[in-house]
């Protein structure tokens, strides 16, 4: 008996904006449930780049509004028809950034900031670093590189918070959002302040169990 095919996950590839590392980093987070597929910037216009996927997924990588309105909003219109069809939106850092107003604009009455600049903020420079969370409850430090922090008034279903009490991980409607880095690698913490804070794959388990909590919306 043919076993069942795992739900499709599509990850956007397009360095630095989203970069290869992180998107390598959450195949290995995701593999073993969901059948984890990269494409990148050209094959938005090929028909069978986004069918049957369940959810479309944007990683961390490095950019801003500006560099983002001139190479990705000419190719946008694949994304939001995908999005009206009831397709399922995943960022994580700039992934999360691109749901906010200032790019795709998915969030209602909701945006993504950055942490950093946020008051009691515990993380004040733009660096690889961890962030302490609060993930269901449990205190965790997630590694963090100038991630986001989600405000406004818009209702979600808030999944972790920073520790100055800032939205670090929700879901709204469709979309999910997360400013950390849980799907981070063993290489990522190879430096002494944050060495001691390898999750051992703990962290990949809560991606998982967020993709499987977005995926029930």
């Amino acid at each position: 008996m043919r076993k069942p095919k795992k739900p499709k996950i599509s990850v956007f590839l397009h360095h630095p904006y989203c970069s290869a590392h992180c998107a390598v980093s959450i195949h290995e987070a995701l593999w073993k449930k969901y059948n984890v597929e990269l494409f990148q910037l050209q094959d938005l216009h090929k028909p069978k780049t986004l069918r049957g996927t369940k959810i479309i997924l944007f990683p961390g990588g490095a950019g801003d509004s500006q560099k983002f309105q001139r190479d990705i909003v000419p190719h946008k219109e694949p994304i939001l028809e995908y999005m009206d069809k009831r397709g399922k939106y995943l960022g994580i850092c700039m992934g999360a950034y691109w749901a906010g107003s200032l790019y795709f604009d998915l969030l209602k009455n909701l945006d993504a900031v950055q942490y950093i600049k946020r008051p009691r903020a515990d993380v004040r420079r733009s660096h690889g670093t961890t962030a302490e969370v609060d993930w269901l409850g449990q205190t965790t430090k997630m590694y963090f590189y100038d991630g986001c922090a989600i405000v406004g008034n818009g209702r979600s279903n808030v999944i972790a918070t920073y520790k100055n009490g800032d939205t670090m991980a929700c879901i709204q409607n469709r979309v999910g959002v997360i400013g950390c880095h849980p799907e981070s690698l063993r290489s990522w913490y190879q430096k002494p302040f944050i060495d001691p804070f390898w999750h051992r794959g703990h962290h990949h388990k809560l991606l998982l169990n967020f993709t499987d909590m977005l995926m029930e919306v």
